[in-house]
């Protein structure tokens, strides 16, 4: 089996889930259109610094979710779902999962942003395996505003395919020899110094000065799909 491990957000997305889901929510005047500004741009810049305090942040962009009946909030994303997701979904993104389709890889969506909102995205991908940030439940169903687990975030994205793994059966360090790791992120250098091929995915300046340093392929998803260096 060879894994082919997708980051989402401006990795396969060209543009973020997270900050999108809001942006929507703000159209419809659900959040504050200034407060998700003045906050995004402050936890951008810890993101950019890899100083994001993921905690703080997770209640920040689950506290919508539990002001609201999930029903509604199903309804919002499939909404969500037309109007800002399919947008950021390349040709070129499209047909790099199918490669790995095609070659029979196991594929698998490893993403920070919580599982509501990408659980529709990877389905439309055609990744039948997501591991995200989980968001708690109440036993009627409604999110409770709070995550729960490991935030698949950084080291935490090592902890959780580590998991994954075990409850499979299957071995770590073979299975990470022979996978594939697409990201944009230096925050993803953890696992993607891990894994046999790891791959720079329109990477931010930290991923991308490491990524020829190291010789790792560099990748354009969001433009013409042909290798940058």
């Amino acid at each position: 089996m060879a894994l082919a491990i997708f980051d989402l957000d401006n990795t396969l997305l060209a543009g973020d889930s997270d900050h999108a889901w809001l942006e929507f929510l703000s159209t419809l005047g659900i959040v504050d259109g200034e407060e998700l500004r003045k906050a995004n741009d402050r936890y951008y810049r810890a993101y950019m610094d890899g100083k994001l305090d993921m905690g703080d942040f997770l209640r920040f962009v689950l506290a919508p979710m539990a002001a609201h009946p999930r029903r509604q909030l199903d309804e919002w994303h499939s909404q969500y779902m037309k109007e800002r997701v399919l947008p950021m979904i390349t040709d070129a993104s499209r047909a790099l999962v199918h490669k790995h389709a095609e070659a029979g890889d196991t594929l698998l969506i490893i993403t920070a942003t919580n599982r509501f909102v990408t659980g529709p995205i990877a389905v439309e991908l055609g990744v039948p395996t997501l591991l995200a940030t989980e968001a708690e439940c109440d036993d009627n169903g409604e999110f409770t505003g709070r995550s729960y687990g490991i935030p698949c975030f950084q080291a935490g994205k090592v902890e959780r395919l580590r998991q994954w793994l075990s409850a499979r059966g299957l071995p770590w360090e073979e299975s990470l020899a022979t996978a594939h790791f697409y990201s944009d992120s230096h925050n993803d250098l953890p696992l993607l110094e891990l894994v046999g091929n790891p791959v720079a995915v329109d990477p931010d300046q930290t991923l991308a000065a490491t990524a020829r340093e190291r010789g790792w392929p560099i990748l354009s998803l969001h433009g013409p799909c042909h290798p940058l260096n």
